[in-house]
């Protein structure tokens, strides 16, 4: 594989979002403010509890997982979805898949950049903020090569899901709807909205064969090392790895099939 093409992408990207660095900025700042909020938002929801732990989770626990799973939320969001769809209604679709390079690695390579800069400029602020804040909340060790580990499997689900709405698109030729309800159920089922220490038993027993939890649950629980043990943690791991492999295999499978109906609304 030459990989030059895909660095060069890669290298677009990154020169794509520095120069619409406002855009950035104010993503940012609506992070913050949804932190503002939730913030309050579960401190009102322990002092209600009469209690410092609820399901396992103090307060602090609770917020510290938040503000990261917000964090890795921007850092993994890669608009694949609104691409496709936005593509697929102005006929540019028919021009990329001419691009002499598989259309699935175009898209994310095309969107890498974004990753990189949203991890340096968002999710390291972030952490390093965490880590003064709590005073040493976050273990050091073994923890982090495997949370960067966790993260990259969780990175190819999560576009994998996406490059599978996508392909919905190609028949409902509509994009708002369906990427908004993506967005909701991968935010509540991966543990980015609400803990799924928080969630009632049967519902979290489900949860957790899903492939949703193994984006921002399983590497947040290893890098606060909440996973357990090492056997526990490579028993996760073993599960991103699963579903790492199923949903490429499931999404690429439907984007053949659906790829066949395509039609040109745009010029």
């Amino acid at each position: 594989m030459n990989l030059k093409k895909y660095v060069a992408l890669t290298k677009a990207g990154i020169m794509e979002n520095l120069t619409y660095r406002l855009s950035t900025f104010i993503m940012i700042v609506g992070n913050m403010l949804y932190l503002l909020v939730a913030y309050f938002l579960w401190k009102a929801i322990y002092a209600s509890s009469g209690t410092d732990y609820v399901n396992g989770m103090s307060f602090y626990d609770t917020l510290i997982y938040l503000t990261l799973a917000t964090a890795l939320f921007t850092f993994m969001e890669m608009y694949i979805v609104w691409e496709i769809g936005r593509n697929i209604q102005s006929g540019q679709i028919v021009r990329d898949l001419l691009i002499p390079m598989d259309y699935r690695r175009y898209l994310f390579w095309s969107y890498s950049g974004s990753l990189v800069t949203h991890f340096v400029f968002t999710f390291i602020p972030t952490f390093i903020v965490i880590c003064i804040v709590t005073h040493g909340a976050i273990p050091f060790g073994w923890n982090l090569p495997l949370f960067m580990l966790s993260v990259v499997m969780a990175v190819s689900i999560n576009n994998s899901i996406d490059f599978f709405v996508g392909g919905i698109c190609l028949y409902t030729e509509s994009i708002w709807g369906i990427n908004i309800m993506k967005q909701v159920l991968v935010a509540l089922f991966s543990g980015a909205t609400i803990p799924i220490a928080f969630f009632p038993e049967p519902l979290k027993t489900i949860t957790l064969h899903l492939p949703f939890q193994a984006i921002y649950n399983t590497p947040l629980n290893i890098l606060l090392g909440k996973s357990g043990d090492m056997a526990e943690t490579f028993t996760g791991l073993g599960f991103q790895l699963l579903w790492c492999v199923v949903m490429t295999l499931i999404s690429r499978g439907f984007w053949n099939f659906s790829i066949r109906r395509v039609t040109v609304n745009g010029g």
